[in-house]
């Protein structure tokens, strides 16, 4: 052997941390990262957990990443991963919303600190590209340095504004720590549940007048693999990943095969705020908007590095589909499957059906 491939056999291989590995897109980010280790300058990844898990090929260290115990599951690392993002919704939402978000940044604030004491050169956070905010005029793509324009109300793409916001800090407070948000797209894959799966567990596809929707998806897959592009190296502040360019409102009906109906902006929203203030919808409006408008990122960082996603659009709206099969709900709340057709024939009339009972049980109550 020379001395020159003695010298790279004892290269030292990055160690990768992943916090609350339990989660499914984290567990496929470990999953990618011990199946790469051997080909590529990666150490066996570290799962930090509350509880260790099943999952092979992966040092388990046991501890609450809310908490400063966390500290000593970091010694060693050289890029702490945390997905950030909620994908299961069910979950989520058993949480009150103050309650959510306060553990959401209680864990931002505890692994920065945790990170730099620990000297863990890098920290990468998932959070998502619905932090841009769906608007009727977004440029298509936006641009990785758009600014965050989602509304900061007590839903959960207000809980990730909040993680941004502590790791926008973190940049002033820490800077030996280098840290990198990976924005993505729509996440769809095996057990995944968000406000955007559930849009296409209802009865129809609800639409707004005059609105030009794009939908953009980013395969669980695909995500794990820009992380393991992000732990070798280091390429910015903000990463977005998807699937390359978007489809139509017309494409989506006919890869489903779902109906739409559509309502004007003002009905739409209007109905669904007032719902959510009565605690019939799970989430505020301004998460309705993410099936209504654009917000298609470009992935233009991790392309230039050599990521390209293995999941089109197409097919992952195929994926999203075969997830949800047997599932119902109704502007976002699930419901049994033989309740679906129940009072209303599509989502959008169950948005205006329910308000309507809300108004009648309101002015009977005050008789």
């Amino acid at each position: 052997m020379s001395s020159r491939q003695s010298g790279a056999n004892r290269a030292p291989r990055l160690r990768t941390g992943v916090v609350e590995a339990n989660g499914i897109p984290a567990a496929r980010i470990l999953a990618t990262l011990a199946g790469e280790a051997a080909a590529r300058r990666l150490g066996t990844p570290v799962a930090i957990d509350e509880a260790a898990g099943s999952l092979p090929e992966v040092t388990w260290r046991v501890a609450d990443p809310s908490t400063p115990a966390v500290l000593e599951a970091l010694h060693g690392l050289d890029v702490l991963v945390w997905v950030a993002l909620q994908t299961d919704l069910e979950a989520a939402l058993a949480q009150r919303p103050q309650e959510r978000r306060e553990r959401l940044v209680r864990t931002a604030q505890t692994l920065v600190t945790a990170a730099a004491a620990a000297g863990v050169p890098r920290l990468v956070v998932v959070t998502s590209a619905k932090v841009y905010g769906a608007r009727p005029d977004n440029p298509v793509p936006l641009p990785e340095d758009a600014p965050l324009a989602a509304p900061r109300d007590s839903g959960m793409v207000g809980d990730l504004l909040a993680v941004e916001d502590v790791l926008a800090g973190a940049r002033r407070a820490h800077p030996g720590l280098s840290v990198t948000v990976v924005r993505p797209a729509a996440v769809v894959g095996p057990g995944i549940d968000t406000v955007v799966t559930r849009h296409f567990e209802a009865p129809r596809l609800l639409t707004v007048k005059g609105a030009v929707p794009a939908w953009q998806f980013c395969h669980v897959e695909d995500l794990a693999q820009a992380v393991r592009v992000l732990v070798e190296l280091d390429l910015g502040p903000v990463v977005t990943v998807g699937s390359a360019g978007a489809l139509t409102q017309e494409q989506v009906e006919r890869l489903s095969g779902m109906r739409r109906v559509q309502l004007s902006e003002s009905t739409a929203l209007g109905t669904a705020q007032r719902l959510h203030r009565f605690g019939v919808l799970p989430a505020p409006a301004s998460e309705l908007a993410l099936a209504l408008y654009p917000w298609v990122v470009d992935s233009a960082r991790l392309r230039a590095a050599g990521w390209a996603a293995a999941y089109d659009n197409e097919t992952c709206l195929g994926v999203l589909l075969d997830s949800i099969k047997g599932r119902r709900a109704v502007a976002g709340r699930r419901v049994e499957r033989k309740d679906a057709a129940l009072g209303a024939a599509s989502a959008a009339v169950a948005l205006v059906g329910t308000a309507a009972v809300l108004r009648r049980a309101r002015r009977g109550g005050t008789r």
